[in-house]
């Protein structure tokens, strides 16, 4: 039997995210970098989804004065389709709103249907577009906005 629990990362639990992280994108995050974020970036917020204490997902966002900017969401594959990324989003847009947070924001690849439908499910709507800025793929990014958290 699974025992889910959403937490906030640790410096411990980076190994195991730059797993989730190797599996999750074509263009992962260093280790270095997660530890830059969880250790030395008083703007980010990361959280971590375990099974059974395995890490098996994780998100974050930065708090930039009264507006939570998601980095990354990010499941094993095996994991989709479970509700987990609904669980996790609703998750971070409460961290956000605790630490006064009033919108989020978040860049998302236009070919990335089940994230645009995820984001889109809970009120996030599309308000732009930031050309080549996934460079390395040669694609742009939607912006979406939740507002009033």
């Amino acid at each position: 039997m699974s025992e889910l629990t959403i937490r906030r990362m640790l410096k411990s639990d980076i190994d195991e995210v730059v797993v989730v992280e190797n599996k999750a994108f074509t263009m992962p995050w260093s280790r270095a970098a997660f530890e830059e974020e969880v250790c030395n970036n008083d703007l980010a917020h990361y959280l971590v989804v375990t099974d059974n204490r395995r890490i098996v997902g994780y998100g974050g966002f930065w708090l930039v004065v009264d507006e939570a900017h998601v980095t990354n969401i990010a499941l094993l594959p095996e994991y989709h389709g479970r509700g987990l990324g609904s669980l996790l989003l609703e998750n971070m847009i409460l961290t956000a709103k605790v630490q006064g947070a009033v919108s989020m924001t978040l860049e998302v690849r236009p070919s990335n249907t089940s994230a645009r439908k995820l984001y889109s499910r809970r009120g996030f709507l599309e308000r732009g577009i930031r050309p080549n800025y996934y460079a390395e793929i040669g694609e742009d990014a939607l912006i979406m906005w939740l507002d009033n958290l």
